[in-house]
């Protein structure tokens, strides 16, 4: 079964060269507007150390920005389970500040923090820190209903019920948290990056677009595509260990 799946997901970006790469030839559509996969991994080749030199500023950007908004997520939801009071203040700014888009918080928190990596680290913190938060209150505030009867039986105190019975079997919710940050938190760093940066692959990109090198911007995007992939199976890990965890 695993070697089965395994061939599918190698055979899989295969086929997506292939139907691209045929796109190119029915279509003769010119090299600076889509240019085929030969050219892209020429690219990647002939720019290799000044994409690993990019990706390097974004991809330390990204594990900054997701350890602080993880963090942030998980002792807001903490609180907000644990007190009432937290509940009815912080939620509806919680909900309104996600209403907010992120391409509008870019320029502002740019303006703030400047053109280096500060700016990117809370962009991308802002964008995963509400889906943590989320997931994880939801689950903290439904533990299995039979442990809660004992734990109200046992007049047990807010904060042991919290930790010992509500947080490890919110575990797994967590981690499809981590899964929701990991899928959003590319797509913030490189809007941080395009809105004002000097380095990483956003910028890349933007300087690429502007000069007509097509094949340097999709080789920049393909890096990132598989930045965000390997993100992405990093927290699947995580969220199956926390799984195995579970009591």
């Amino acid at each position: 079964m695993l070697v089965r799946r395994g061939a599918g997901l190698a055979v899989l970006p295969l086929v997506v060269l292939a139907l691209w790469q045929a796109v190119v030839w029915l279509t003769e559509v010119p090299p600076f507007i889509l240019p085929g996969p030969g050219r892209v991994g020429a690219a990647l080749l002939a720019h290799a150390p000044m994409l690993a030199e990019h990706a390097g500023f974004t991809l330390a950007n990204l594990a900054m920005g997701l350890a602080a908004g993880v963090a942030l997520g998980v002792v807001t939801a903490l609180n907000l389970a644990l007190s009432p009071l937290a509940r009815r203040l912080m939620r509806p700014l919680l909900v309104a500040a996600q209403a907010v888009p992120v391409f509008a918080l870019a320029p502002v928190v740019t303006l703030w923090l400047g053109y280096g990596a500060p700016s990117k680290v809370v962009m991308v913190a802002l964008v995963v820190y509400f889906p943590v938060t989320s997931v994880l209150f939801d689950a903290l505030m439904r533990p299995p209903p039979a442990l809660e009867d004992l734990a109200r039986m046992m007049r047990a105190r807010p904060l042991p019920e919290l930790m010992l019975i509500r947080l490890p079997h919110a575990l797994p919710a967590l981690g499809s948290g981590l899964r929701l940050a990991a899928v959003q938190a590319p797509f913030a760093v490189i809007i941080g990056e395009w809105v004002g940066s000097s380095r990483g692959l956003g910028h890349l990109m933007l300087m690429a677009n502007g000069r007509g090198q097509t094949d340097l911007m999709f080789a920049a995007l393909t890096v990132l595509a598989a930045m965000g992939v390997a993100l992405f199976a990093g927290a699947g890990l995580v969220q199956r260990a926390l799984e195995r965890g579970r009591p």
